[in-house]
């Protein structure tokens, strides 16, 4: 995630009534992501349906539970969106039978099969149950290189910090450009997990609040 150029966005919490904003910018986010590449087969015809959907059923499930998400703003266009599953209302979404249902219509059984998969591997990862968790994390490709990335996410860790019952932020990325842009943002690698041929890292950033005690 180069950056080359500084700009001040707003930052806002967002509700259902931007689904259709967050569901075409993780697209743009997420369709050439190795890990993504993979999990929905990009060699076989349907595979930026298979995202589409993908993203589309993620989104609407978010918003259905009524979990909170964060976007970035520049002249009243959302360039950046994070999903965030907080630790007391951390729902995992892949329980949901209509879910699944859902995503076997669209994206396929096989294709379901290896998100799933990969979706317990992450949680696996987790340090504990009190961390808030990234499902879906992204800045629109037009708007990367100019620290809206950095941006996006110094707005998450003050938001997730007010919580005082989360130890910190988890994340996972299977694109190596991102790994040292992560680690500059006071993330630590905590997980590496096999997606096909894609390795997927783990992060763990720990709430700042939490540090601070620590050193008292």
């Amino acid at each position: 995630m180069p950056e080359t150029s500084t700009a001040v966005a707003e930052v806002r919490q967002l509700d259902s009534g931007y689904s259709r904003e967050a569901r075409s910018l993780l697209y743009h986010a997420y369709r050439h992501e190795p890990s993504f590449a993979y999990l929905f087969e990009s060699d076989r015809p349907g595979y930026e349906h298979r995202v589409r959907a993908t993203v589309r059923e993620l989104v609407k499930q978010h918003f259905l539970q009524d979990l909170p998400a964060l976007g970035l703003f520049v002249e009243d266009r959302l360039v950046g969106i994070a999903l965030i599953a907080p630790p007391q209302r951390r729902l995992d979404i892949t329980e949901s039978w209509a879910w699944r249902l859902r995503m076997v219509l669209s994206a396929g059984l096989r294709c379901t099969q290896r998100y799933l998969e990969y979706h317990q591997a992450v949680l696996a990862c987790l340090p504990s149950d009190a961390v808030h968790v990234l499902p879906l994390l992204g800045v629109h490709p037009q708007f990367q290189g100019r620290h809206f990335g950095e941006q996006l996410l110094t707005a998450l860790h003050q938001w997730c910090a007010v919580d005082e019952t989360s130890q910190g932020v988890v994340l996972d990325t299977g694109n190596p450009r991102y790994l040292e842009f992560y680690k500059r943002q006071g993330y630590e690698e905590i997980g590496e997990i096999a997606v096909g041929p894609i390795r997927e890292h783990v992060f763990f950033h720990p709430n700042p609040q939490v540090l601070l005690k620590a050193q008292a």
